[in-house]
């Protein structure tokens, strides 16, 4: 018997009732300490371990309104440590109050983690804040297990430099994840710079070629327009096919391209879906089988088109070479009358979230200057899975 969506019960709680619940635990904290506190004649020993588990009732408090939470955590820690402290004296009153020091100290250990803890998610100012309130609740109730002027100076001394370490373990530990997404973010957008950067360099082998092709035809037109003028019209227009094709591919590209280019950049003619088979030969030698099927009437796309279009063919590939631990791969190539379609699929891993290199998101960035379509992720019945649909502009043959 299959249970359909609508009857299956989800285990999550609503946002409010989950709240209610926070604010529930954190305040019955206090009461639950001072109650197991005031249950035990002598709260020393393994008897400590009730008031030590009880603090996981302000766990999600803390985690939504930290600062509350841990006056809660204060005010039970006080009453508790008073509380012991007054049993003691009452039971033994040659001893007490020094014999009070056992839960004192594991309060104070307690919430000095509750500090760390919002030193480590919190603005510096909350965590400051946090850790003067926790200073002067561990002062005052230092006050009541420790007798004599030394001990009790030593003993705030002590809470001091475990507060300060408490606190700034936690903010270290910010500090660092906050320097992990900054250099996560600009190796994102480095990635995505040295892409535009080589789109770029694509681009102007795309208009020189053009350009050398018009420069040619147009000095051709030139010299036979009185003595072949049938040559002559057939140089005009391919000039213009050729000029239409490249306005056409510079009006979508040129807007998200840098403008200068380094005097280095190679001047190679750039490829095209022509060159697939080459990059499958290349794939088989590397160790992977790649199965290309055609679909749709093959034909001449513009430069832009046909570039962007091999550049995620190859990167997917490359992708399952390095990734995918796989030795076989399918594409799909369709041509369809408004759009090129192109599907990658393997039944690997798929790339690891600690993999080297951005191939997935110059693949996205080719897709999105074009005004295409992109997606990229793990399939249902295992594998990866790449598409792309790059629109083809109207009145392509």
């Amino acid at each position: 018997m299959s249970i359909t969506p609508r009857a299956a019960v989800s285990w999550r709680l609503r946002p409010a009732t989950a709240r209610a619940l926070a604010w529930c635990g954190a305040l019955a904290y206090p009461i639950l300490l001072y109650v197991a506190v005031l249950n035990e004649r002598e709260p020393t020993g393994v008897r400590l371990l009730l008031p030590a588990v009880l603090p996981v009732l302000t766990i999600p408090l803390l985690r939504l309104r930290p600062l509350p939470a841990l006056m809660l955590m204060l005010a039970g820690s006080f009453g508790a440590t008073v509380t012991a402290a007054s049993m003691l004296a009452a039971v033994f009153p040659f001893t007490a109050p020094g014999q009070a020091w056992q839960i004192g100290y594991m309060q104070a250990l307690l919430t000095d983690l509750a500090v760390a803890w919002i030193a480590a998610t919190r603005r510096r100012r909350t965590a400051l804040v946090a850790a003067a309130l926790t200073l002067a609740e561990q002062i005052a109730a230092a006050a009541y297990y420790r007798t004599g002027e030394n001990v009790f100076v030593s003993t705030i001394v002590f809470f001091l430099l475990m507060l300060a370490l408490a606190w700034l373990t936690g903010y270290l530990i910010r500090e660092r994840r906050e320097h992990a997404d900054t250099v996560r973010a600009q190796a994102a957008e480095q990635a995505v710079t040295a892409e535009r950067l080589r789109i770029a360099r694509e681009l102007h082998d795309m208009v020189a070629h053009s350009i050398g092709i018009i420069a040619i035809q147009a000095g051709t037109g030139r010299r036979v327009i009185e003595t072949q003028p049938v040559e002559a019209r057939n140089a005009l227009a391919t000039i213009e096919t050729t000029s239409r094709d490249t306005l056409a591919g510079l009006r979508r590209m040129l807007g998200s391209l840098r403008q200068a280019e380094p005097e280095d950049a190679p001047l190679t003619p750039a490829p095209g879906m022509t060159d697939v088979d080459r990059l499958v030969a290349t794939t088989r030698n590397g160790g992977v089988r790649v199965d290309v099927e055609w679909r749709g009437e093959r034909r001449p796309l513009p430069m832009d088109i046909e570039l962007s279009a091999f550049r995620i063919v190859q990167e997917g590939v490359t992708n399952v070479v390095r990734h995918a631990d796989t030795h076989e791969c399918r594409v799909v190539i369709d041509y369809q009358e408004d759009e090129l379609s192109i599907e990658i699929t393997d039944e690997g891993q798929g790339p690891t979230p600690t993999g080297v290199g951005y191939g997935i998101t110059g693949m996205r960035e080719r897709a999105f200057l074009l005004h295409g379509q992109f997606t990229a992720g793990p399939r249902p019945e295992g594998g990866f899975r790449v598409a792309a649909r790059l629109p083809v502009p109207a009145g392509m043959p």
